[in-house]
């Protein structure tokens, strides 16, 4: 079981097979609120674009991934990563296309509070108070609309140049936690034993999960752009010159 001081927003750690929904009314009231808007103020694409957000979102904070991040830091990470990689492209591609700043800014910024809110004592902040857990998931999704709504405006190589980046950083704080010798995250020291895991192999993989297959959005997205790039009009281009 979680001990007191640790006690996050998702409940405390759920034991093997229970599986807990989270029915905060507040939480689902805003996402109904939401989905109401983004039905009737989007149209076509970008109201499946935005539908699909709101779903992605009730699957981190309502479904019981919720609580199983309570016990799993590996749940925790499949948990940021549809935050990260899944809702927040569907929400910068469902909204009206704007510039977005410097896209070399929205990538430190994605890296450095993705990174910040995996150190150790942070997270652990995290899971103790209400307030510093919406603030980390806010954070989260925020520096990555940012990310990729620079993504979709920015130029074919500028848009693949720095999604390998956001890959490469991804990827080396996944290697970083798969390789760690020891347990890092002490709110899951006494919660994975239900579920057939020690911490560290727990954290290992966590740190599996962003190192393939989350880095791996990052370079399926940047190959579908540069596939564009290089694509039938280039070849034409190439052709007539």
């Amino acid at each position: 079981m979680t001990p007191d001081i640790w006690i996050p927003y998702c409940g405390v750690a759920p034991l093997a097979g229970e599986w807990r929904w989270n029915l905060d009314p507040v939480l689902i009231g805003a996402l109904g609120i939401v989905a109401l808007a983004v039905g009737w103020r989007l149209r076509g694409r970008e109201r499946l674009l935005g539908l699909g957000a709101v779903l992605a979102l009730a699957v981190s904070f309502v479904s019981p991934l919720c609580a199983l991040s309570s016990a799993l830091f590996a749940a925790r990470t499949v948990h940021h990563v549809i935050l990260v990689a899944l809702a927040a492209p569907l929400i910068a591609w469902s909204v009206p296309r704007t510039r977005a700043g410097s896209l070399s800014v929205a990538t430190g910024v994605q890296a450095v509070v993705l990174w910040a809110w995996h150190a150790p004592d942070l997270y652990a902040a995290a899971l103790s108070s209400d307030a510093i857990y919406w603030l980390m998931q806010a954070s989260l999704l925020a520096s990555s609309v940012w990310f990729w709504a620079g993504v979709r405006t920015a130029s074919g190589p500028s848009a693949v140049g720095h999604l390998l980046v956001a890959m490469v950083a991804m990827g080396l704080l996944g290697a970083l936690i798969t390789f760690a010798g020891q347990p890092l995250y002490a709110p899951h020291l006494l919660t994975t034993g239900s579920w057939g895991l020690t911490p560290l192999e727990d954290q290992q993989a966590a740190g599996l999960i962003m190192w393939a297959p989350a880095a791996a959005v990052y370079l399926i997205a940047a190959l579908v752009i540069l596939g564009r790039w290089i694509g039938p009009d280039r070849s034409a281009e190439a052709r007539t010159a």
